[in-house]
């Protein structure tokens, strides 16, 4: 017998490197990066994450705009990359950024399948806005929420609670899709349902919570949220 508190209403999704690809910013620069551009995809993002949680650790918010600029110019002084105008042409780029190719087909089915979905992103406002559309996914989505309305980082449970409170369902009825393995555990121990889409190989965390189904790509969202859904 299908328990109704079992049932799931919702797929909210992580933005970056879930949705978006955030290596495309920099594989479009490969030009002017060449052999370092491996490097810097990674040291960028390392530091990108760093500084929300340090910056939630001492109390200094920033938006992620700040935040992915800092990290940015950090990166391009480690790697000793100085070429003129390189760090406004990536700083664009990431307004921009490429989905994963399963993205637009996932989104479609789910909503076919009667569900709602949105994105629950560190992402400020404008950022995700201009990703959504140029994505052309805009129609896809119910809500685009960002973490600028609690003014804090994920994994802040405010910041889960947020889909919650503008979905108008309740944690248990939403499937929470993360490629961070962290974000997918914290989400976990929030109450949501989890999927971690781990495209990047990542090692099981020990931290609180458990997601609830791993995959490689979005692309078997689908088949697992339908199942969920008939249990």
């Amino acid at each position: 017998m299908t328990n109704s508190s079992d049932t799931v209403r919702a797929c909210v999704f992580d933005a970056y490197g879930t949705l978006f690809d955030f290596a495309s910013a920099a594989r479009r620069c490969r030009d002017a990066l060449g052999d370092s551009f491996d490097k810097l995809t990674t040291l960028w993002r390392e530091k990108q994450l760093q500084y929300t949680w340090l910056r939630a650790a001492q109390g200094h918010h920033a938006d992620f705009w700040q935040v992915t600029g800092d990290a940015l110019d950090f990166s391009l002084e480690t790697l000793m990359l100085d070429q003129q105008g390189l760090r406004d042409r990536l700083m664009e780029l990431y307004l921009t950024l490429d989905t994963f190719p399963e993205v637009q087909s996932v989104l479609k089915q789910l909503k076919a399948a009667g569900l709602k979905t949105a994105i629950l992103s560190n992402g400020t406002p404008a950022m995700l806005d201009s990703a959504v559309k140029n994505a052309r996914i805009d129609s896809l989505l119910d809500a685009v929420l960002s973490v600028e309305e609690v003014g804090v980082y994920k994994p802040d449970p405010r910041v889960y609670q947020l889909a919650v409170d503008q979905l108008g369902i309740p944690a248990s009825q939403i499937s929470f899709q993360s490629s961070n393995g962290w974000d997918a555990y914290a989400a976990s121990s929030f109450g949501m349902k989890v999927v971690w889409c781990n495209r990047y190989r990542q090692r099981k965390e020990r931290l609180p919570g458990n997601p609830d189904h791993e995959i490689e790509t979005l692309a078997e969202l689908p088949r697992i949220v339908g199942a969920a859904r008939q249990m």
